[in-house]
């Protein structure tokens, strides 16, 4: 994509992101992408904000030189340094030797960790302002967002909040980078969603911290690092983030997430009865068979759900591995507070529910009830797992 104009002599110099697989090299982005979105300021001052990962930056260099040489540049906005932002730095400075660095004192600690570079460094503090000669930036600190060092770089003339990893989310730009263009609005915000939860969720307080902050300020942009600009409806994404930081250490929305593998179809079988059960009560169930799903499509269900019933087999002893591992990942992710349920199946000697009851533990999860079936399941198996079904969807409009 050829640069935007966002407001005059502000400029979104992005690029997209169509080959990388695995974004942090764990959550799947093959069919949605990602965009690293780069602005510039062209003032008295010139200044860029944020860049793009180390692969990505001869591009970013092309977006660039349409407006100005690089070597011309006064300032460049560090807002956060995890490499997808900050991968091509090295890169700008080998064109641009004189430019100086603006973030905040970690962020310059970082720089020499990461980077080696400790020289043409401006720490900036919280409400500090920078004059560019039209346009004035203010630099708000947003630790945890999800770095420590991170921050939001406010345009005051303009009123831009370039918010980096806050208010983000994924998806390459399909021919516009506006919230007011995109053809399909609900999937962008599906994607930042699964963002927020596959990146941002474990920080949910420092979320709130940063959206409490912004309270008070006029905005008219919300110009994150990866995904829409918004600017017909700013506050719809941060009310979003607000909205989903808002789950955090709640039971959720009263719905299920039903997780299950199987491996000769036994734990298959009751899993499609008790979903059924769940239906009967009009409880909306969303099924995943963990072994096939990608976990950054299952943990936004958890988040939000109130409910999870979990479908495993034993395997020797214990939960089967795949489920054992989501249930991992969830803890790390601080789902707690959900309202659970355990079914599977067993050849000879269970064992799955004693791992199931310790790792609920660690999530805080309160357990509802266990249904277990020996061999393959048989008539009266399958009615006894809908009405298993039924009675855990009850307990979940019970709140």
């Amino acid at each position: 994509m050829q640069p935007v104009e966002i407001k005059p002599s502000i400029y979104w110099i992005g690029v997209n992101d169509r080959h990388t697989e695995f974004f942090e090299g764990l959550w799947s982005i093959r069919n949605e992408g990602i965009s690293y979105n780069s602005y510039l300021i062209m003032d008295e001052k010139k200044v860029i904000i944020d860049l793009c990962n180390e692969l990505s930056i001869d591009e970013l260099f092309e977006q660039l030189r349409r407006f100005i040489n690089p070597a011309e540049l006064d300032y460049i906005v560090i807002n956060h340094m995890e490499p997808d932002h900050s991968g091509g730095l090295k890169a700008l400075l080998n064109v641009a030797p004189h430019i100086k660095l603006l973030g905040t004192s970690r962020t310059k600690e970082m720089l020499e960790s990461f980077y080696g570079i400790t020289e043409n460094i401006q720490v900036v503090t919280d409400g500090e302002e920078l004059d560019l000669g039209r346009h004035k930036l203010k630099f708000l600190s947003t630790p945890f967002v999800h770095w420590p060092e991170t921050m939001m770089t406010y345009e005051m003339t303009e009123k831009i909040i370039f918010s980096c990893d806050g208010f983000g989310g994924y998806g390459t730009l399909n021919g516009s980078i506006f919230d007011d263009k995109a053809q399909d609005l609900k999937k962008y915000e599906q994607h930042a969603l699964r963002y927020f939860v596959n990146i941002v969720s474990s920080y949910s307080k420092p979320v709130k911290n940063a959206v409490a902050k912004l309270e008070s300020l006029p905005i008219d942009v919300v110009a994150p690092s990866h995904g829409l600009v918004w600017r017909r409806d700013p506050l719809r994404i941060i009310n979003l983030y607000k909205q989903w930081a808002e789950y955090a250490g709640t039971s959720g929305d009263p719905e299920v997430t039903l997780l299950y593998c199987s491996m000769y179809g036994s734990t298959e079988k009751l899993m499609e009865v008790v979903a059924q059960g769940i239906a009967d009560v009009g409880v909306p169930v969303t099924i995943f068979n963990v072994s096939h799903a990608e976990m950054g499509d299952i943990l936004p269900s958890l988040w939000i759900r109130r409910g999870v019933m979990i479908g495993a087999p034993t395997y020797e002893g214990g939960l089967f591995p795949h489920m054992s591992f989501v249930l991992d990942v969830a803890q790390r992710k601080h789902i707690f507070n959900k309202i659970s349920a355990e079914f599977g199946s067993y050849g000879w000697g269970g064992g799955s529910l004693r791992e199931y009851t310790e790792r609920i533990q660690g999530l805080r999860w309160q357990h509802f009830d266990s249904f277990h079936d020996k061999g393959m399941p048989n008539a009266d198996d399958l009615i006894n797992g809908r009405k298993f079904g039924a009675d855990f969807a009850k307990r979940i409009l019970e709140g």
